[in-house]
């Protein structure tokens, strides 16, 4: 079980569901005509190399890779949905992975670091009150960006395939009928979630940047972006114990505020999600297999 526990996730794509266990991954989507179309790929070297392996280190790395992984997923689902032949690899897959990702930083970042630095100059807060204040805001930026996206259609539709994803890791995980009917019945909650991973971030982020104390306000805001390595490090692993320690009582308290996030990021999904996030995992698990033979 603890094997499972660490192998498996999974991604909610444009009316789709993408699986990546150890060695492969698969994309289960809607065509047009409403069949499902599987897609499935021998994962990169990366995921295979020793640097994978090396605590703390592997959380910085899988990371970029997994969200190229994950822009690559969604190009592959937007083609076949659409009929067109987009392609975002090379310098353009890179380009908007790198815009995403200065978006974010600067949104979550960048931002609650201006904020907090303003305040301890102009409100005479202390250096460890300033940091808190910045936590919160940082906190609060998450949280109130996720529920915004939801009221939107296509996020909805891409919350429910999320919430298909997670039903059919549980089902796997329990031993249950892979089947629409059997998995609906499963949680849609799951602890190795990339929300939980996006939150422990969040929250780690206040620990750390309190204990660097008082800084001058340019490198208040440098130290916040050159910290994301070893925040993502950190989170991952924490992750990661909590995921093989679901047994103890203490590791389900902690996990406590990772699942309840992800009532913003899951929704209720119909049965035909359901088949789409099904057929994705069986597809990824034939490819684990023949890879393994």
């Amino acid at each position: 079980m603890e094997d499972r526990i660490i192998t498996y996730g999974g991604q909610a794509v444009i009316e789709g569901v993408m699986m990546r266990g150890r060695k492969a991954f698969a994309i289960a989507m809607r065509a047009p005509d409403g069949s499902i179309v599987t897609h499935r790929e021998r994962l990169d070297a990366i995921y295979r190399s020793r640097l994978a392996n090396i605590p703390f280190v592997r959380g910085v790395i899988l990371l970029w890779d997994a969200l190229g992984l994950g822009m690559r997923a969604l190009t592959i689902a937007a083609n076949t949905q659409t009929g067109d032949d987009v392609k975002l690899e090379g310098p353009a897959l890179y380009l908007t992975l790198g815009f995403a990702l200065a978006f974010g930083v600067g949104l979550f970042f960048l931002l609650p670091a201006g904020l907090g630095g303003l305040a301890e100059k102009y409100l005479a807060l202390n250096v460890w009150w300033s940091n808190l204040l910045e936590g919160i805001i940082r906190l609060a930026l998450l949280v109130g960006y996720l529920w915004a996206i939801g009221f939107m259609p296509d996020v909805k539709r891409l919350f429910m395939y999320h919430g298909a994803e997670h039903k059919t890791i549980n089902a796997f995980e329990a031993g249950a009928e892979l089947s629409p009917e059997s998995v609906a019945g499963f949680s849609l909650e799951h602890p190795r979630c990339g929300t939980a991973f996006i939150l422990t971030l969040v929250l780690l982020s206040i620990i750390i940047f309190a204990l660097l104390g008082p800084l001058p306000f340019i490198w208040r805001l440098v130290t916040r972006v050159l910290f994301i390595p070893v925040l993502a490090g950190i989170a991952l692993e924490y992750i990661r114990w909590t995921a093989n320690h679901l047994n103890n009582p203490i590791v389900r308290l902690l996990i406590k505020p990772n699942l309840a996030l992800q009532s913003l990021t899951t929704r209720e999904p119909d049965a035909s999600m359901l088949e789409v996030a099904i057929q994705s995992f069986q597809t990824m698990r034939q490819a684990e297999q023949e890879l393994t033979l």
